[in-house]
């Protein structure tokens, strides 16, 4: 590590969309930065580049209308004066609703803006000893993504605990609950025992058949050659289970056992689960659905499912290389450690997925940091809006059972009154909006 002689400085590690978020945030408020970027001099299996926030997957910050969950997250972030999000318009490419991005030109913009600042200095040098660094640092973030060197993770375990950061994902599709058909999906719980906490899904024989053929038949993803691993027995692929044999999706995530029809007493050849994702029961996963089918042959095989067939989707299944944290275990709602209040951490490595998910979170951790560094507290943001309620699921889900999330409409509580759908998101965005402005005001 390079000589450090201002030990009052801020250290960011990582400069990803998330890390270089966090330092112009705490830069612009006059706190001295020191941001640690590994690349060029070591770079990831993904990147091509040495340039700050280079987009390795898509390039495309997704909707700007604010009825839409994600362009709500942009129209706050904005309240934030983002220099993700304003530079992101500025090299902007034609994609109707959507914001999609001239990734070189933008990559390069914001490099060259975080360097001219006066309060940010680089390190170009891969982090690899965590207690050094907190032991130098006034406040540390990590936002290092899912892709953080295997020197750096092993040094993280030392403080998370071993069990608490992943390495290799695998996601099962979310649904919202209202769009559930509920005349054909029912509630049970297996041989009766507990609450009816789940909702089942059943298939007769043909049903069953035909939605084999489907995932046999489904066009699936790729992996890069550094995610190549073999996926852990209990979280397979279902097309891998389906390559074993045309019987082991019932005898897996699909066993009927036990799940007959409350009211009628009728047995099924498969029945799909569907455990609820969040508090307030608006979101539920299908349990054992991780998958390596694209999202479209997702939407149309899962679709072939009894009660799914008009089914939102809020995030769909993958498996894929990824570091993450189980942040609500560790993570307090200001997203630094409850083992280390000083420790932060920003980005996708806290459990969020997407690029302006993971910018958020590095602007609620510098301002945490900046109030701190100011002698002031601040409560993260309202849980009613999309900032906050990312919050509290990366805080305050079951810790057993967490997987990353995206922003999306059911993690907002619901109103109170039935609406139309349509109405209901441009309520939802009017009420996260308003709290939003009060909290970018106070803070």
């Amino acid at each position: 590590m390079q000589e450090i002689r201002e030990k009052h400085m801020v250290a960011i590690v990582g400069a990803g969309l998330a890390g270089s978020e966090a330092a112009w945030q705490l830069a612009e408020r006059g706190h001295a930065v020191r941001l640690f970027e590994m690349r060029p001099v070591r770079m990831t299996a993904a990147h091509k580049t040495g340039e700050c926030a280079e987009l390795v997957c898509s390039n495309s910050f997704k909707s700007r209308a604010v009825e839409n969950a994600h362009g709500l997250l942009k129209a706050e972030m904005a309240l934030h004066k983002s220099l993700i999000l304003k530079t992101g318009e500025r090299f902007s490419v034609p994609a109707g609703q959507a914001l999609a991005i001239d990734r070189e030109a933008f990559a390069e913009s914001v490099s060259v803006q975080l360097k001219a600042h006066p309060k940010i200095s680089f390190c170009n040098e891969e982090v690899t000893d965590v207690a050094e660094l907190i032991g130098f640092h006034t406040h540390v973030i990590f936002a290092t993504g899912p892709l953080t060197s295997d020197a750096l993770a092993a040094s993280l375990q030392n403080i998370l605990g071993t069990q608490y950061l992943s390495f290799y994902d695998a996601i099962a599709p979310v649904v919202t609950a209202e769009s559930i058909d509920m005349n054909l999906a029912f509630r049970a719980s297996r041989y009766g025992k507990g609450e009816s906490d789940y909702i089942n899904c059943p298939m007769h024989f043909e049903q069953y058949e035909a939605f084999v053929d489907a995932v046999q038949n489904a066009e699936k993803v790729e992996l890069h050659q550094f995610e190549d691993t073999r996926p852990f027995e209990g979280c397979l692929p279902i097309e891998v289970m389906v390559e074993r044999g045309r019987e082991t999706l019932r005898f897996g995530p699909l066993k009927p056992v036990g799940l007959e029809q409350p009211e009628t007493g009728e047995r099924f050849h498969a029945v799909v689960q569907l455990r609820q994702e969040n508090a307030v029961g608006s979101l539920f996963n299908l349990v054992g659905f991780q998958t390596k089918m694209t999202w479209t042959a997702q939407k149309e095989v899962f679709a072939m499912i009894p009660g799914l067939e008009n089914a939102e989707f809020v995030r769909l299944g993958s498996v894929h290389r990824n570091t993450f944290i189980n942040g609500p275990a560790l993570l307090n709602p200001q997203l630094s450690l409850k083992s280390h209040p000083n420790v932060f951490f920003a980005g996708q490595i806290t459990g969020v997925e997407g690029y302006m998910e993971s910018t958020a979170m590095g602007i609620l951790a510098a301002r945490q940091i900046a109030a701190s560094l100011e002698g002031r507290e601040v409560s993260p943001p309202s849980p009613e809006t999309m900032m906050g309620a990312l919050i509290r699921y990366i805080t305050e889900s079951n810790p057993s059972t967490f997987q990353p999330m995206n922003a999306n409409f059911g993690l907002l509580d619901p109103p109170e009154k039935k609406m139309r759908k349509a109405d209901r998101k441009t309520w939802y965005a009017e009420r996260a909006l308003h709290k939003a402005a009060e909290y970018a005001n106070q803070v």
